[in-house]
């Protein structure tokens, strides 16, 4: 769901391999993507199966998105500060086999706290991948090629929601829910596979521990993480639940919880589609727009989610509504982060799964309360308004001073 950092000045070396050599190459990293996106959200509508299989509350068991969030929040900075000296092929093969390994473990798990583990194991490379995944797609296109090489990595987030959350979901709704976890960590070892056999060994500018770490210096870029990870709760306080929320609220056959899912992850394909356009016209109007807009149709969602068909509605909408906040967001974190791109790329990546680690609960406390399922998306109408006055104060904030050297290199994207 979101667009991704400048890569470094184009040079003779972007030009590795035939073309159809870098075409594989973006197409694993894609690979990647698909299998991060898969884990991340198919969580969320096995949530009665885990609970039921554990023994546990559906609250307690939405703990594991929350841990799988904090792996996300702890990792991608820590990762992307730490590594950045590292070969980006050599870091990008050893994201994706601890990610195999944290999956593994889910699958292995023998009681609730090993889940909890492994959660937060498997979402420690989230955002490091994505960040360094499209710098190397933005590389190997080169100049002039590299939004549309970013968009193709970035390609398999979304089809994940399409495809693979729906699909994973009926598998570990039919044989269980530690089979859909296996199912990612195939996906997993697929990618290493892929990535080690498809992607040349580049020689990728790397940059420094106290250049990444020169982002956090900068308040713009904290408001802006602040923007994301308030305004994005309410679509997982909502999400978070949606399987209970759809089969006891709106009536609609548990067999058909996976058909919602990839509603919403149709929607999303058209939000980010949308939410780019807008950020390209004019970015500061486009991020109020969308998020704005978010807030009204979780406000809608509380009412419609009593009726079936209006229901799966607002599923594909909010979807759309989630997706399409989040290229502005990007691109303004991007504008102010100067030149710490990877950094930038990662803590999008945190900022994102920290709304859903609030968001997950957020929604649970509002069901243990006894106010239902409906009060998650009451109580995400007021995170987005929260976001929405957060980025009003952001943008009537000075400007950070940026040192001479630190200027962004957009590549005239």
């Amino acid at each position: 769901m979101t667009t991704a950092p400048a890569c470094p000045p184009h040079d003779a070396r972007t030009d590795d391999g035939p073309r159809a050599g870098r075409t594989l190459a973006m197409w694993a990293l894609a690979l990647g993507g698909f299998g991060i996106g898969t884990t991340e959200f198919m969580a969320m509508g096995l949530l009665p199966e885990i609970a039921t299989g554990l023994g546990v509350s559906e609250p307690s068991a939405g703990h594991i998105v929350s841990a799988y969030a904090a792996g996300v929040v702890v990792g991608a900075p820590l990762i992307a500060t730490l590594t950045a000296r590292v070969p980006r092929k050599t870091l990008l093969i050893a994201l994706m086999v601890a990610f195999t390994i944290g999956n593994a473990a889910t699958v292995l798990a023998p009681g609730y706290g090993a889940l909890v583990v492994s959660r937060f194991v498997a979402g420690l490379p989230h955002g490091a991948y994505f960040g360094v995944a499209a710098i190397v797609a933005a590389h190997l296109a080169g100049r002039g090629q590299r939004a549309r090489a970013v968009a193709l990595v970035m390609m398999g987030l979304s089809v994940a929601n399409v495809v693979g959350v729906p699909a994973a979901s009926w598998l570990g709704i039919a044989l269980g829910w530690r089979t859909a976890f296996g199912l990612v960590a195939i996906i997993g070892v697929v990618t290493v596979a892929a990535v080690a056999a498809w992607v040349p060994a580049l020689s990728i500018p790397t940059t420094s521990a106290r250049t990444e770490l020169g982002a956090l210096r900068r308040k713009q870029v904290w408001m802006t993480l602040a923007v994301a990870m308030i305004g994005f709760g309410g679509v997982f306080a909502v999400y978070t639940y949606i399987s209970t929320t759809l089969t006891d609220v709106a009536g609609l056959p548990k067999s058909l919880v996976p058909v919602a899912l990839m509603l919403f992850g149709l929607g999303m394909v058209l939000g980010n589609a949308v939410g780019g356009r807008l950020a390209d016209r004019a970015l500061v109007p486009g991020i109020f727009t969308t998020m704005g807009a978010l807030g009204v149709l979780l406000a809608v969602f509380v009412v419609a989610v009593h009726n079936p068909y209006t229901a799966l509605v607002m599923v594909f909408l909010l979807g759309a509504g989630c997706a399409a906040v989040g290229p502005g967001l990007q691109v303004r974190l991007m504008d102010v982060a100067a030149d710490a791109q990877t950094l930038a790329a990662s803590l999008h990546h945190a900022a994102f799964n920290l709304a859903n680690a609030i968001g997950a609960a957020i929604g649970g406390a509002v069901i243990a309360a006894g106010l239902g399922y409906t009060a998650p998306a009451a109580a995400g109408v007021l995170l987005a308004a929260a976001g929405v006055l957060v980025f009003a104060i952001a943008v009537r904030m000075p400007a950070d001073r940026v040192a001479p050297g630190e200027a962004v290199d957009t590549g005239g994207q």
